[in-house]
């Protein structure tokens, strides 16, 4: 008994091809002639074919009805259905993968497939666009078979038309075959599927309608990033749910680190790039970047702005006439200019950094000496003892006592004490480009001859309040540099009244005509020291910071953006840094010896000898003198004549003379070596020893 005949695949997916079916039967039962065999459905899905129950094979048809069985199954071949005589065969290991074993470039189940996955939820914004641009393109491509079928059922399409009509979208479907096959090995989204779109479009330059068919379905996928791309550098905002565009937010990063955290990255990490740029941005992707942090701040400082938008400044697409990059080269201008304004302006930037000038860079002279006469006893403490609310009392009262009440910017001013000596603070900043280890610059501040306790004034440092934005500019990095600075010129300032101290107490032995070898000896020894110190105060005061901070507010006046007011203000505080020794340990070690003998010497002096008051001659005369006013005067002469002839005092200012001098002439070389490499340490040399340091 024969089988019973299988049904038709087309037959059961295409029900509209039975009725042409039949007619294409009477086209082939006229072929045949008179006498063969009558018509019936089953004679063409297996049922026929000499009795034998088989499958009947094309080759047992006329030439006439062959034709007319192919042209059916290569209709239902090009939307992706099986023939009864052209079969799907899946491609292993590749899923969605089908080749029609007449044409393996006509596998449209494989362009289904695309289009279905990435219209998911998670495939993102850029694959829901290509998705859809491809839909609307096999939408059309399916019209295109539909009017093949209609040709066909009036019987005026030929396998040789059919092939004709074909050969127009062969192309574009095998480039878009190509395209899906990447696109899915890849597992591509976001900025990948865009560049791969373009790759593929550049591969096809000799071929203009596949290349315009490509360069049409970027379009369309590019449009969803256009519009993040906009949000971003139109308003500041990063519209991104599916993590496709290429700025990265990291939002545990606040912008109160910067005035905390000496290596807060607010600035250059809380928005980064990401990998995957796309290629068509590579070129201006730090611009994008900058112009939105740019919008940010100014919208954390409740300042309400966006960019004007107009036709010309709307992004349409990334086309060859780089519209979209003079968009971009608009909206960073505006950006730029408004917080750069905004800075200025409201925020009074230049006016901040002048009054870190003033007091940090010790600009304001009589404040200062105001200051320390009021603090002395405070400051003379060490470091845990010392009470900062005191200090902060103090400063407060110098400052509404001295010309610095009028500065509107003095109550940001704040006093802190450091727990470590300049040195080591400089020993814990790894950042700085110090080429000497930590260990050397630690063992040199105990290397002290006749090391001294820390007290507050090698620890005493002013601070400042800063407010956002201004944060952005004086860091809590920014701001450790200007402390670095003010305490070593505190530091000479201190030394510098303690010499002058000790050089008046030198003065008592003049006035009653005591000149003594170890008088005389200390006399010069004092002024050797306070030429010192002064040229040391000089040089740094108005040969390194005066002339470099002129230089800084010249360029700030030309800035066009902030992020060129950091460089120039960083710029600022590395070179004053350098010239000022702070990242020259060896030279840095040799100064702080130095004044650490003057230190010594100017406390000896004033132990050794006592301090009195002696009465000026030129000003006073015995006859006008009461008798006990006298009697003191002579007495003072006779401590000073004991003091003069005392052997430890004689010795001690024999040995500060030979290493004060010691020390002060190993610096000769050393400044002499460093000096073409930097030469500002002539002009150091030249103040300090009086001589070019080449000499």
């Amino acid at each position: 008994m024969d089988p019973a005949p299988a049904t038709p695949r087309w037959n059961l997916e295409r029900p509209y091809l039975t009725g042409r079916f039949h007619q294409e039967a009477k086209v082939a039962a006229a072929a045949q002639g008179a006498g063969s065999k009558p018509y019936s459905l089953d004679s063409f899905s297996g049922g026929g074919g000499g009795g034998g129950g088989a499958e009947s094979v094309i080759g047992s048809y006329a030439v006439s009805v062959q034709e007319l069985l192919v042209i059916d199954d290569l209709l239902s071949a090009l939307v992706g259905i099986e023939g009864r005589y052209i079969s799907i065969k899946r491609v292993r290991g590749k899923e969605g993968y089908v080749v029609f074993q007449i044409d393996s470039s006509m596998d449209l189940a494989l362009q289904y497939h695309f289009v279905e996955s990435r219209s998911h939820f998670k495939s993102g914004l850029v694959n829901h666009a290509l998705a859809a641009a491809l839909r609307a393109f096999l939408l059309d491509y399916q019209a295109m078979v539909a009017q093949l079928e209609h040709q066909f059922r009036l019987g005026r399409l030929s396998v040789q038309g059919l092939w004709f009509f074909c050969q127009r979208m062969m192309s574009s479907l095998n480039a878009l075959a190509v395209l899906v096959e990447k696109a899915i090995s890849n597992n591509t989204s976001g900025s990948a599927t865009l560049n791969l779109l373009q790759s593929q479009a550049k591969a096809m330059a000799g071929d203009s309608a596949v290349r315009s068919l490509l360069e049409k379905m970027t379009e369309c996928a590019s449009a969803a990033y256009l519009r993040m791309l906009e949000r971003w550098v139109y308003e500041g905002v990063i519209d991104d749910p599916y993590g496709e565009f290429f700025i990265a937010e990291n939002k545990s990063l606040q912008k109160e680190s910067l005035t905390q955290d000496y290596d807060a990255k607010y600035w250059q990490q809380r928005y980064s790039l990401k990998d995957g740029i796309p290629s068509f941005l590579t070129n201006v992707a730090a611009t994008i970047l900058t112009t939105g942090k740019y919008l940010n701040v100014m919208r954390e400082c409740e300042y309400t702005v966006q960019v004007p938008l107009s036709e010309s400044s709307k992004l349409m697409g990334f086309g060859s006439n780089h519209q979209y990059l003079e968009c971009i080269k608009s909206a960073y201008d505006f950006a730029s200019g408004e917080l750069l304004t905004l800075m200025k302006d409201k925020y009074d930037l230049i006016g901040k950094l002048r009054s870190l000038k003033r007091y940090l860079l010790l600009d304001q002279g009589d404040f200062l000496v105001h200051f320390m006469d009021i603090a002395r006893e405070e400051l003379t403490k060490k470091p845990e003892e010392i009470s900062v609310e005191k200090l902060q009392s103090l400063v407060d009262i110098a400052l509404r006592s001295t010309a610095a009440a009028s500065d509107p910017s003095h109550e940001d001013l704040t006093c802190c004490v450091e727990r470590s000596s300049l040195l080591k603070k400089l020993s814990t900043l790894k950042d700085l480009d110090c080429a000497y280890p930590s260990d050397k610059l630690v063992a040199a501040d105990v290397d002290h001859p006749m090391p001294l306790s820390v007290t507050g004034l090698e620890t005493f440092c002013l601070s400042y309040k800063v407010q956002w934005p201004l944060s952005l500019v004086i860091s809590r990095k920014a701001l450790t540099k200007y402390q670095l600075i003010f305490r070593l010129l505190f530091h000479c300032k201190h030394v510098s009244r303690q010499l002058c101290t000790a050089w008046q107490i030198q003065q008592g032995f003049r006035s009653v005509k005591i000149l003594g070898t170890p008088v005389l000896r200390s006399s010069i020894l004092c002024r050797s020291m306070l030429k010192f110190v002064n040229s040391l105060l000089h040089y740094l005061t108005f040969e390194v910071l005066e002339p470099n901070w002129h230089l800084m507010h010249d360029r700030l006046q030309t800035a066009r953006s902030i992020d060129e007011v950091i460089q120039i203000h960083d710029f600022f505080l590395q070179k004053c840094l350098k010239e000022c020794l702070l990242l020259l340990p060896e030279l840095l070690v040799k100064i702080e010896k130095l004044k650490a003998l003057c230190l010594q010497y100017a406390t000896s002096i004033q132990l050794l000898i006592p301090s009195i008051d002696v009465a000026k001659p030129e000003n006073t005369s015995k006859s006008r003198m009461p008798r006990s006013k006298i009697k003191e005067t002579k007495n003072r002469g006779q401590q000073l004549k004991l003091a003069s002839e005392n052997v430890v005092m004689s010795e001690s200012i024999l040995k500060f003379e030979a290493e004060f001098n010691s020390e002060l002439q190993s610096l000769i070389p050393t400044l002499s070596n460093s000096s073409q490499a930097e030469p500002y340490l002539t002009h150091l040399g030249q103040c300090i020893l009086g001589v070019g340091v080449d000499q």
